[in-house]
């Protein structure tokens, strides 16, 4: 999702491409902004436990570049990436040697996942709908309503522990022209008879979505409040006791709270204000990876599931990590 401070929503490429200048000791890569400022890569560590995910000299690699807006990384265990461009209208394939292959034309595509059954499931923002994408092109339309009301612009996809299909249904990217027809900003549950469940609409804009590794817990994080909300999951589908876990403050320009994965320990990573925010369990913020150019999303992959990919603005990156990645999609198919 092309995210933009609360004041702003309609300005999103501009916010993403405007980056202020960040110089920041210790950088090791950086890359020129659309008003010729710099942002750098670095590591803001707040707490010790930070240097337990990631080594101080980890070093950020350029997988791929020259997109419009990237969104939705996913990693195939055939060794490359499904990417999103917004901008482009496409979903690529993304190989490490950079290479990228487009495999669908799609107006403003987001956020990606796997089902249990190893689909690509996509965020189809002019559609306003979920969809089931194949490898050679062809879509499914999953689901576009909820009693009988277009969504708004589904944003981001995971699925649950349940095998379900969890999305986010903000209006930041609803067509231009178009009527919004639901009256709220949802959070929903798709199952696999296609039944949609709406969980909660206390959100303002919502945005990328999680589960914990044990399946006991539900992020959710809202780009306008610029916060992260936890939920107790339960078996039957349904969420309660929703609270904020955290907050991530920045500049108008510095970016808000987008996509969101957990590593197999339980630690949130959350794109935001300049880069993407680590936070362990309960809630404390760990440190923030600074990025050159601002994040939108991020999916685990590699060998191992120890590489962060990183989609930000222009530019496919990767991370190498010390601790593992959590997937949801693989938790379901076991």
């Amino acid at each position: 999702m092309k995210t933009a401070a609360p004041s702003d929503a309609a300005g999103l490429v501009k916010i993403c491409l405007a980056a202020a200048v960040i110089l920041l000791a210790g950088s090791r890569m950086s890359t020129s902004s659309a008003d010729g400022a710099k942002r750098s890569f670095s590591l803001e560590a707040k707490s010790s436990q930070f240097w337990k995910l990631l080594s101080k000299d980890a070093k950020l690699t350029t997988v791929a570049n020259g997109f419009g807006f990237t969104e939705g990384p996913v990693w195939d265990p055939a060794g490359f990436l499904y990417v999103s461009d917004e901008t482009l209208n496409k979903i690529f394939r993304v190989r490490l040697d950079g290479t990228k292959e487009p495999i669908i034309s799609l107006g403003d595509p987001d956020g990606n996942t796997f089902d249990s059954r190893h689909r690509l499931l996509d965020c189809a923002s002019v559609l306003r709908a979920v969809i089931a994408v194949t490898p050679d092109g062809h879509y499914t339309v999953l689901a576009d309503r909820f009693e009988g009301k277009r969504f708004n612009s589904p944003n981001d996809v995971v699925v649950g522990p349940d095998g379900a299909i969890y999305f986010t249904d903000p209006t930041l990217d609803l067509p231009a022209g178009e009527k919004q027809e639901i009256p709220f900003q949802g959070v929903y549950r798709l199952d696999t008879q296609g039944n949609v469940r709406l969980l909660t609409k206390e959100l303002t804009q919502p945005n990328g979505l999680a589960f914990s590794p044990d399946g006991k817990l539900f992020y959710v994080d809202d780009s306008e409040q610029r916060n992260i909300r936890v939920y107790r999951f339960h078996r039957n589908g349904t969420i309660s006791s929703g609270h904020i876990f955290g907050s991530e403050p920045g500049g108008k320009d510095d970016g808000v709270p987008d996509g969101m994965k957990l590593d197999q320990s339980g630690n949130i990573f959350v794109t935001g204000p300049r880069g993407i925010w680590v936070w362990d369990p309960h809630g404390r913020h760990l440190g923030t990876i600074i990025m050159p150019e601002q994040p939108a999303n991020l999916a685990w992959g590699g060998n191992d599931g120890h590489t962060l990919y990183i989609t930000a603005t222009t530019s496919v990156y990767s991370l190498p990590m010390m601790t593992r990645g959590f997937v949801e999609g693989a938790r379901a198919q076991k």
